[in-house]
């Protein structure tokens, strides 16, 4: 409803609630560090331990690089340090999506960028320190045997439930500011498609009073309502980190083939090393998604098989870049029959 409303507004409830969030982050930081024993620390890259008890369903579990090396389904260890960076990227996504919302930003090729790096590298801080805290305050066998770890858990094995109380409210405002970021963008990337004609057209209509795409938004809302109630929750958070580094590795290798095909194209501002990041970015996030689960992997084959048949089915007859074509490919026509007409009267007066 808020995002139906307008984006100022939404952008209002959410600066609020980021501010409440922030406060909560800090305070599990603060409080945490009181109960924090070095000794926790010790081994701060715990040993690789086999699964126990593996079997197919395991190897289904593991990771895909492990699988194509041939491992034996394990936990912690170097590769257990990247398999958890595969997951924990679902704490990151979000700063792409700021990028959608360049038509509704003052001044985008200034703010966007620094709005982007400046809450990366601030939430990257504040994401270190948070799992300092917990793994300080609470060995990380502790907390890996509870069946749903979260914040809450490390401060209820301390003693401190009234802590753990205020995490669980800020857990909810931080989920929701999440929430309504990502929906936010996920409506302006189908309007982008739909006017494209990847989609159908009629999804790009925006509200004459409230200039945001009611239908979509409510649209898009109740589809991700619908998929999270009925997923599970850990394998619908392993498809989303998918999906995103699979996009990133895109972008990535977009921008290369970009700057052959159209050096005419602007950019809106630059970066240092501008040729070489696309490549490590593309080859880091591509490694990434190899350290997520085979049966990731599996459902990613098949999402990608889908959206292919909907493109070919669909995207490319009705895109506008076809379109274009199509009229090149006309007016190109027209011009070889008006020249053969020229050079069929050229021969009769001869």
């Amino acid at each position: 409803v808020l995002l139906v409303l307008g984006t100022k507004l939404s952008a209002r409830v959410g600066n609020i609630f980021t501010l409440i969030k922030i406060g909560v982050v800090l305070f599990v930081i603060v409080v945490g560090f009181t109960y924090v024993k070095f000794s926790n620390y010790t081994p701060f890259v715990p040993a690789s331990e086999p699964t126990a008890n593996a079997g197919a369903a395991d190897v289904m579990k593991q990771s895909f690089f492990g699988f194509l090396t041939g491992a034996a389904p394990a936990q912690y260890g170097t590769l257990g340090i990247f398999a958890g960076a595969a997951l924990v990227f679902f704490a990151f996504i979000g700063f792409d999506v700021v990028a959608t919302s360049a038509e509704e930003v003052k001044n985008p090729q200034k703010t966007l960028p620094r709005g982007i790096f400046g809450g990366l590298a601030l939430v990257t801080l504040l994401y270190i320190l948070v799992s300092l805290a917990l793994t300080g305050m609470v060995s990380y066998t502790q907390l890996a045997e509870a069946e749903s770890p979260t914040l809450t858990t490390a401060f209820e094995a301390v003693g401190n439930t009234d802590a753990a109380k205020v995490i669980a409210f800020g857990s909810l405002v931080g989920l929701t500011t999440v929430i309504m970021v990502l929906l936010m963008g996920l409506a302006r990337v189908v309007l982008a498609m739909s006017r494209d004609g990847l989609l159908p057209r009629s999804l790009s209509r925006t509200s004459e009073k409230r200039s945001t795409p009611v239908r979509l938004q409510i649209i898009c809302g109740a589809a991700v309502a619908l998929v999270a109630g009925l997923t599970n929750v850990d394998l619908l958070e392993e498809m989303i980190n998918i999906g995103t580094l699979s996009a990133f590795v895109m972008v990535s290798l977009g921008i290369l083939v970009l700057r052959k095909k159209r050096p005419d194209l602007k950019p809106a501002f630059r970066v240092p090393f501008g040729k070489v990041l696309p490549i490590v970015s593309a080859v880091l996030c591509l490694y990434l998604m190899t350290n997520l689960a085979v049966e990731t992997w599996i459902f990613f084959g098949i999402w990608l098989v889908l959206g292919v048949a909907i493109y070919f089915a669909y995207g490319q007859r009705h895109s506008r870049l076809n379109e274009k074509f199509a009229d090149a490919k006309a007016a190109v026509d027209g011009r070889s029959a008006d020249l053969d007409d020229r050079d069929d009267d050229e021969l009769t007066k001869v």
